[in-house]
């Protein structure tokens, strides 16, 4: 329970004022000096006295409600231990053309905008053409106010280490947040990406990669992930009528009857302790009503319980639009 203030009594009135003493009741009342009303009362009815007051004092310290949660509010993706907001600024809308197109004085200014209103993180690849261009973007902004999630691209004959070593000098930064394998499609992938797993644990020790996770593509490759003690951040595909999300290939179509299924994975994985973030929440562009755009972020969110979602942009009114659907999907 809240203290009251030290000098609540003292604050009051002089008129209202009670001068409390220990003892037997003499009488109803006493009159004191100065006007004052003493009312002699037990110890035990003056404990009871106090801790009313205490109470009553501590009301306005209270808030009537929960505090509800809004885009920028942040959740900590499970034991990865990594706060992040809950809406992210993705840079891939077709592998970051979009974003690329902008150019880097107008794509700069929309990072600046989206961290403006709150949005503390961000999203790229390797295999997209915006790393760099993000990297520029964040300059401004305090390396420790921000969660920067990248992706790395799980090729064969290729050295772990000396990627991840590449994907820091673009991107112009000393350390990943987030590293995920990316577009992890095929039922073997646990087995296959041995090597980049261990290439990611070695630069976890480094500091370099705080916390690791994957992006799966498919019902085949997503069925890996609960039971896995590796992962401890999941990106999964997410909307309320399966438009681009996973199905039994790792093709992006429609699969509107799989969505349970990915929705039990969900929760399977956030019970295992992993962060959950999706991504597709305006279906890769084809939600072209906002009724959909809306229906999706509350469906991510209030349904299967994904702990955050990333959105492409490339212009502020799409970014007031995600913060508002997001805020709406609390509300």
């Amino acid at each position: 329970m809240p203290r009251p203030p030290a000098n609540f009594l003292r604050n009051l009135p002089a008129s209202f004022r009670p001068v409390l003493t220990f003892g037997q009741l003499a009488s109803p009342l006493l009159q004191g000096s100065e006007g004052k009303i003493i009312m002699p009362i037990s110890r035990r009815t003056f404990l009871k006295t106090t801790a009313a007051a205490s109470a009553i004092a501590g009301i306005g310290n209270l808030p009537l409600h929960a505090e509800r949660e809004t885009a920028s509010s942040l959740v900590t993706l499970g034991k990865s231990g990594v706060k992040v907001t809950r809406l992210a600024f993705g840079t891939g809308s077709n592998n970051g053309y979009v974003q690329a197109q902008l150019g880097q004085k107008e794509f700069s200014d929309l990072v600046a905008y989206a961290y403006d209103h709150g949005i503390r993180f961000f999203e790229t690849a390797e295999s997209y053409v915006t790393p760099a261009m993000l990297g520029e973007a964040l300059k401004p902004f305090p390396r420790d106010s921000y969660i920067l999630m990248t992706k790395v691209t799980t090729d064969p004959g290729v050295d772990p280490e000396q990627r991840f070593e590449d994907m820091l000098r673009t991107s112009n930064t000393d350390y990943f947040d987030i590293m995920l394998l990316h577009w992890q499609h095929t039922p073997d992938w646990v087995e296959t990406t041995k090597r980049w797993q261990e290439g990611i644990e070695k630069f976890q020790v480094k500091k370099s990669i705080l916390s690791r996770g994957a992006s799966v593509h498919g019902l085949p490759a997503l069925r890996q992930m609960p039971g896995n003690p590796w992962l401890q951040v999941a990106i999964i595909r997410m909307n309320h009528n399966g438009t681009r999300m996973d199905g039994p290939t790792w093709d992006d179509n429609n699969n509107p009857q799989c969505v349970p299924e990915v929705v039990e994975h969900v929760q399977q994985v956030k019970k295992e302790g992993m962060g959950v973030i999706s991504m597709k929440l305006i279906g890769n562009g084809a939600f072209t009503q906002h009724s959909d755009r809306v229906d999706a972020m509350r469906f991510a969110f209030r349904h299967a319980g994904v702990d955050a979602v990333t959105v492409g942009f490339k212009n502020r009114q799409e970014i007031d639009e995600a913060i508002e659907n997001l805020n709406l999907a609390f509300a």
